[in-house]
């Protein structure tokens, strides 16, 4: 990226050297992010990151057949999923007590006016893992798009989307150690989607405007890196996260929510009974312990998460865990020792 930069960076749709040269390094990040999913460089479409693909998904897959304008969708999608989606007519499909959705209850109110099911690869908050698969399978068919949002599982859990045959994939570079405002959107090869950005052909007129060419070298220097380290990374966030779960498992007024065994490597989300969320985020933030409580993407209100809700458990007092390719075995011990001092005092100026 800070090469780019000290070049001078130039636009990658020019022809003069300079743009050419853009072009190729460009075209190189796109085969590196096409490497790491399983897909063809051409199906990899460079966006602002998960929320605008989402939204490109989103759109194009409705437009595309004015026939067609019903969306599927679980009751645990993330936000940009279901704000798009209650755009227009949908149907949410709701969860078992672990987050998962059951691939009949979905695939039951698929019609023939259904335009796009989607379905995330695990879920933001509390790391359980969906039937993508099977629901894939199932929406190829009946001849119904179907969009994965795997903007947490990308870099985290092996991903073939070519193999998976999806018809559309999101995924946000920062996520697994990129930049900020890099991200993509696969489109599989022979799906013409109208665009959600017009105005130029960039991306093969699929997404306008110059493409943020140092994110996106970013973006792919991050693919090349996860792509050899990806199973050592998850086996490292899975031990890390998995002393969270055994403790918890056996610490009085703490829960594990979401499946503790099906789920994304490096994420767990914890109950804590009778305790709200703010003063054990404050006491853990001054021991050098940064977590959060309900959505992802919530404001700093703390509002009940949908996700949770969703599930039928306490909504109000959540803790989400999640580490990443920075995060140390001493961090974990940091915390397994901050947390239970947290909550002890808090429980205690509780008591009579």
């Amino acid at each position: 990226m800070l090469e780019w930069f000290e070049r001078g960076g130039a636009d990658p749709g020019r022809l003069h050297a300079e743009g050419m040269a853009s072009r190729v390094e460009l075209e190189v990040a796109r085969e590196q992010v096409a490497a790491l999913l399983g897909a063809r460089p051409r199906e990899v479409v460079f966006t602002s990151g998960a929320t605008e693909a989402i939204a490109a998904a989103s759109f194009g897959a409705v437009r595309r057949d004015p026939e067609r304008a019903h969306v599927v969708l679980s009751a645990v999608e993330h936000s940009a999923v279901r704000e798009w989606a209650a755009r227009g007519p949908c149907t949410e499909v709701g969860v078992d007590a672990s987050g998962r959705v059951d691939p009949d209850e979905l695939m039951d109110v698929v019609g023939p006016d259904t335009a796009l099911v989607h379905l995330q690869w695990g879920n933001h908050e509390v790391g359980t893992l969906q039937p993508v698969l099977e629901v894939v399978q199932r929406c190829r068919e009946v001849g119904v798009l179907v969009h994965i949002d795997a903007a947490q599982a990308t870099g985290r859990v092996p991903i073939a989307f070519d193999e998976l045959g999806a018809d559309l994939l999101s995924v946000s570079a920062h996520k697994f150690g990129g930049p900020p405002g890099a991200g993509a959107l696969l489109v599989r090869r022979g799906l013409r989607l109208p665009p959600l950005l017009v105005g130029g052909d960039q991306e093969r007129a699929r997404r306008a405007g110059m493409e943020n060419v140092p994110a996106m070298l970013g973006f792919g220097a991050a693919a090349e890196e996860i792509t050899h380290t990806l199973d050592a990374e998850s086996d490292r966030n899975r031990e890390q996260t998995g002393r969270v779960v055994a403790w918890a498992q056996h610490e009085q007024g703490v829960s594990v929510l979401g499946d503790p065994e099906q789920r994304l490597p490096h994420l767990v989300c914890l109950g804590i009974e009778g305790i709200e969320p703010q003063p054990v985020l404050l006491g853990l933030d001054q021991a050098g312990v940064a977590v959060h409580s309900g959505s992802s993407c919530s404001s700093e209100s703390l509002e009940p998460s949908p996700v949770l809700l969703a599930m039928g458990v306490d909504a109000q007092r959540s803790l989400r865990i999640s580490v990443g390719w920075n995060t140390t075995d001493a961090d974990i011990d940091r915390l397994m020792t901050t947390l239970p001092e947290v909550l002890g005092r808090l429980r205690s100026l509780g008591r009579p």
